[in-house]
Formats: C-alpha cells, structure tokens, sequence
C-alpha cells in the first residue's frame, strides 16, 4: 500500500517519532511495518534470481490499520514473522551470540558485559501500559 504523506506523518507520530518496536527515534528513513505479514509473492527471472511480483500471499493485511512505524533495523529483522515469532528469535540473542561470536565470548569472559536475559516487551507495549502507581 502506497502511504499519503498525511498517512506517514500520522504514523510517524503514532509514538512520539519512535519505532513501535525498540523505542529509538525514527530517522528520516523509517519503515512502516506490517505488524501481520503480507509476504510479497516472488518468481524466480534467469539472470536476476527471486524478484518481487508486486502480488501478495496475504492482501488483507495490507490496511493502514495494521501498519507500526519501525526504524530499518528493526524492520529488517523483523521481515515476515510474527510479533511472537520475533519475539521468540529476539528471546535467544543471548545464545546465538555465545555460540557464534568468539569476540562476545571473549568480552563475556573478562567481564566486559553483563547479559541481561528478560522477556522481550516491545516499546509499543511498554508506552500502552499504565505506569505503576
């Protein structure tokens, strides 16, 4: 869905200029992400590989009301997972960082970080909860 440029503003807005999903300040490249995945449909040109059809496996979720402004980080890794599946990948950072990143382990080891293991609660969820009294 092609967005007006009253239609970014207002999503732009929707949280202070900040990604629903990490909190930081939206740039002046911010995406606005399907919350529910569209998936693009893709076909394969000899010569280019995989590109893009301009189809949708899922049109009903292409609405504006399911539409969080998300920095490009953020976006990009989301791709087309849920928020639960993200939320899933993002819950075992921790893990794939040990596993596969001899500079995390050796930071690890000489106490250069302190891991923080947390349920992941994305800023879209933090700003809609009432403050503790």
């Amino acid at each position: 869905m092609k967005l007006t440029k009253a239609q970014r503003s207002t999503l732009h807005a929707m949280f202070g200029g900040r990604c629903a999903y990490c909190g930081e300040p939206l740039g002046e490249r911010w995406h606005a992400d399907h919350v529910l995945p569209v998936e693009r449909k893709l076909q394969h040109v000899r010569g280019k590989g995989l590109v893009p059809t301009g189809e949708l496996y899922r049109p009903e979720n292409d609405t504006i009301a399911n539409l969080m402004p998300a920095c490009p980080p953020c976006n990009i890794d989301k791709h087309m997972m849920s928020l639960e599946d993200w939320r899933g990948k993002l819950s075992r950072s921790l893990d794939v960082l040990a596993r596969s990143q001899p500079t995390y382990r050796h930071a690890r080891r000489f106490g250069l970080l302190q891991e923080t293991p947390k349920l992941i609660t994305f800023y879209f969820e933090r700003v809609a909860q009432p403050e503790a009294a």
